[in-house]
């Protein structure tokens, strides 16, 4: 039987946050796991500069990201990693489906819309163009399922869209891809502002907890975390954002259920509660760090970890690229 094949990214810019551990690379660990699955995890750096990068600081945050992945367990032998730029079958598909892709669909899109008022001085065709490019990188592979955040779906529907028209012309052509959304932790939320995501981008220090701040800056961040006036600790988003975002955090820290760890800090103070959080999260992503250091420190084993992911993603991508190109009626030798 044929794997489940499973396609999912993450951008290396600026740091890797708890809320990008928690929401995407820990459950793509469970996900490798699986013998019956397919795993392509990339780095979308080729997304990345829809914003002014520094490219310097660019390539240090590309290789940082590339070594955090490996530290936190996405095994080369159970899934290809790799870096999107290095595949050029994701550029050229692209392309070709900008084609079958409409401007009113994409000046619709809400990232589009945030992103343009947040850099009001680049608003880029590449800002614009972002969610076919996402369309590729997922139907290059016949992908089946993408793992994805909350705040991707619309993307990912826009994905399937254009799936579904290309089908409509040439007959099966691409996957229709499922999403795979994560029932807890899939979207944390910032530590100043519980209604706001976690984003690697927030101006405000303490809003963001790094994967490799150091163990006293990560309880000063969650001790100074918003909460509110009330002294319940219960779980409900809407009404009490911070305290619910702290128990998601402790819950995915240590396994448990929401249920488990409201019952478990029943009476606790909320400056208590902050701190139990603090100490699982520090307990979570220590191991990493050892490794990480490590992996940064040989260069040479992680771009040679990276030519192994490049040949494999590419040996994936290349039929699937070739069939909707022989569709379409191109002359291929």
């Amino acid at each position: 039987m044929a794997k489940k094949i499973i396609y999912s990214a993450i951008q290396p810019s600026g740091i890797m946050t708890l809320g990008n551990f928690i929401g995407a690379v820990n459950n793509w660990r469970s996900i490798q796991e699986n013998p019956d699955n397919q795993c392509l995890f990339a780095l979308a750096d080729l997304h990345t500069i829809t914003v002014r990068q520094d490219p310097e600081q660019f390539r240090k945050n590309a290789m940082s990201f590339f070594a955090l992945l490996m530290a936190m367990g996405i095994d080369k032998d159970k899934s290809i990693l790799y870096f999107q730029s290095h595949v050029h079958e994701h550029s050229e598909l692209a392309w070709l489906l900008n084609c079958y892709t409409y401007v009113g669909e994409m000046s619709r899109m809400t990232q589009f819309k945030d992103k343009s008022a947040k850099h009001s001085d680049n608003i880029n065709m590449g800002l614009m163009d972002y969610p076919v490019l996402m369309a590729a990188d997922i139907l290059l592979y016949g992908t089946n399922v993408v793992p994805v955040g909350v705040d991707q779906l619309q993307h990912l529907e826009i994905a399937r869209d254009i799936a579904v028209r290309v089908n409509n012309i040439y007959g099966d052509i691409f996957n229709v891809p499922e999403g795979m959304v994560n029932k807890v932790g899939a979207k944390i939320m910032s530590l100043q502002d519980p209604t706001a995501k976690m984003s690697k981008s927030d101006p405000t220090p303490n809003a963001v907890v790094s994967v490799l701040d150091d163990p006293a800056v990560i309880l000063k961040k969650f001790k100074k975390a918003v909460t509110d006036s009330d002294t319940n600790i219960i779980y409900d988003p809407e009404n009490k954002p911070g305290i619910s975002n702290l128990l998601t955090i402790l819950a995915v820290c240590t396994g448990k259920s929401i249920e488990d760890v409201v019952a478990e800090c029943d009476g606790l103070r909320y400056g208590d509660l902050k701190i139990r959080v603090a100490d699982a999260v520090i307990e979570m992503i220590r191991p990493f760090r050892a490794k990480y250091d490590a992996l940064m420190a040989d260069e040479a084993y992680l771009l040679e970890v990276a030519r192994e992911g490049r040949d494999k993603a590419a040996e994936l991508a290349r039929p699937y690229l070739e069939k909707f190109k022989r569709a379409i009626g191109y002359v291929l030798i």
